[in-house]
């Protein structure tokens, strides 16, 4: 039954949203992970932004970005906010990177999940969110990323238990989607969080899936 419930959810989602042309091929992984390292509380637009500005300047692998000054770095991401500590992070991660796996991300595509997982969190700046972004857009690895929309989206439609934490949220939305649907429904369920099922004022009663959710409020 719930997991019936999950699919209808998912495919009324699927009639509502458009997914990035991009989810068709895979990105890379050095790129994905600092995009991933953008990302971080910002808006999408803006970590386009400074991921475009830091590809203008540095070609985006360990190498060059582990030789670049950690002030133009800033320059170049100013825009995606907390520059100073993320340009630490993505310095760091290039060293890294360069030294414990000689510049390559290829171990995502041919180790174990668990084992890839465990490896890229033991990377600077690296949390379970970052290394399941990594895992499911680069290497279609079978794993569920949960970012602040996921999370709050899941709970609020019941597809997760409202007090599970970042691992409690990844395993019951697995539980309820075929590996094939994880990618989709991570990315449906930000692009409805943005839009409908916001943090302080959720737009419910223009919510596409809002006769499936036990949260809607009139």
């Amino acid at each position: 039954m719930a997991k019936k419930r999950a699919a209808k959810i998912l495919h009324i989602l699927k009639e509502n949203f458009s997914l990035p042309q991009w989810t068709s091929s895979r990105r890379d992984g050095f790129q994905t992970l600092i995009r991933t390292v953008l990302s971080q509380a910002t808006a999408n637009r803006n970590t386009t932004r400074a991921f475009e500005n830091l590809s203008k300047r540095f070609s985006i692998t360990p190498e060059a970005l582990a030789e670049a000054d950690e002030k133009d770095i800033e320059k170049a991401i100013r825009v995606a906010g907390l520059y100073r500590n993320k340009s630490k992070v993505i310095k760091a991660l290039s060293h890294t990177i360069l030294e414990r796996f000689d510049g390559s991300l290829d171990f995502i595509h041919s180790l174990p999940l668990e084992e890839t997982r465990r490896l890229l969190m033991g990377l600077p700046g690296v949390g379970p969110k970052t290394a399941d972004v990594v895992l499911l857009f680069s290497a279609r690895k079978p794993t569920f990323p949960v970012d602040t929309h996921v999370n709050r989206v899941s709970k609020r439609l019941g597809l997760a238990p409202l007090d599970a934490d970042y691992e409690g949220v990844r395993r019951a939305l697995q539980s309820l989607y075929p590996p094939k649907d994880y990618l989709a429904a991570h990315l449906l369920l930000i692009s409805i969080g943005r839009k409908y099922c916001r943090a302080r004022i959720p737009q419910c009663r223009l919510c596409p899936v809002n006769a499936l959710c036990p949260s809607k409020k009139y």
